[in-house]
């Protein structure tokens, strides 16, 4: 027998909101720490933003994960309720659109009207959801789950710039964080890559470059206001 096939689509729900922390917390803070650093900031001031970007970003990660996956949450709740009245309402149009539904994946119109009509006899609601719908119960949003792992994503994203902000000289912190950044952000775009299943070269490359292009962006912002003030 052929080795099982293995699919990480499971994994699609907290992997997104991990990743996104993760990668959130490292470039947010590191920018933050470039742009006091470039703006002559003391050491003392970008420590302390450092550790005050990485609380706020991991408390306000975990807010808005939680009300956006909450929102989806309440939509598909809701989709399912007038699902289940259309079943009990209108048995025949339900049975009918099912039927269509298989009919343009592929089945023959015979074969579709004995498929539709043994998953309506078993469980019309799932079968609606899944097809119809495209609601899986396993892969439906989980708001406590997601805003978890990406408060605490962003926040051990964010502790890797600030560490590294916490042992450079202050001379070198401008340089030095980063060149560390972008370490952390190709182990991070490899990382997701491999948890998920998918080549890791092109998503390293891709969150490297952002994290860049942030980071110059809000260095040079840092030292034009450090320059005026």
């Amino acid at each position: 027998m052929p080795d099982a096939e293995h699919h990480f689509v499971h994994r699609l729900q907290w992997l997104r909101a991990a990743v996104l922390g993760a990668n959130d917390g490292i470039i947010s803070t590191a920018s933050l720490i470039v742009g006091v650093a470039a703006a002559s900031g003391s050491r003392v001031e970008i420590l302390t933003a450092a550790f005050a970007g990485l609380t706020s970003g991991a408390m306000s990660m975990a807010a808005g994960e939680y009300v956006s996956v909450s929102s989806q949450a309440d939509s598909e709740a809701a989709d399912i309720e007038r699902e289940k009245r259309a079943i009990q309402e209108t048995p025949t149009a339900e049975l009918s659109e099912l039927k269509q539904i298989y009919v343009e994946r592929g089945l023959s119109p015979a074969l579709a009207g004995q498929v539709a009509e043994q998953l309506m006899a078993k469980d019309a609601l799932s079968a609606h959801a899944r097809d119809e719908l495209g609601l899986v119960e396993d892969a439906a949003a989980n708001p406590v789950t997601a805003a978890g792992a990406s408060a605490a994503a962003f926040g051990l994203g964010a502790a890797l710039p600030a560490l590294a902000a916490l042992l450079a000289p202050r001379e070198t912190v401008v340089a030095a964080v980063p060149a560390a950044t972008l370490v952390f952000l190709a182990a991070l775009g490899s990382l997701g890559a491999w948890i998920g299943g998918a080549p890791p070269l092109k998503p390293a490359v891709r969150v490297a470059f952002w994290g860049a292009l942030a980071m110059a962006v809000t260095a040079g912002i840092g030292a034009l206001v450090g320059k005026v003030v």
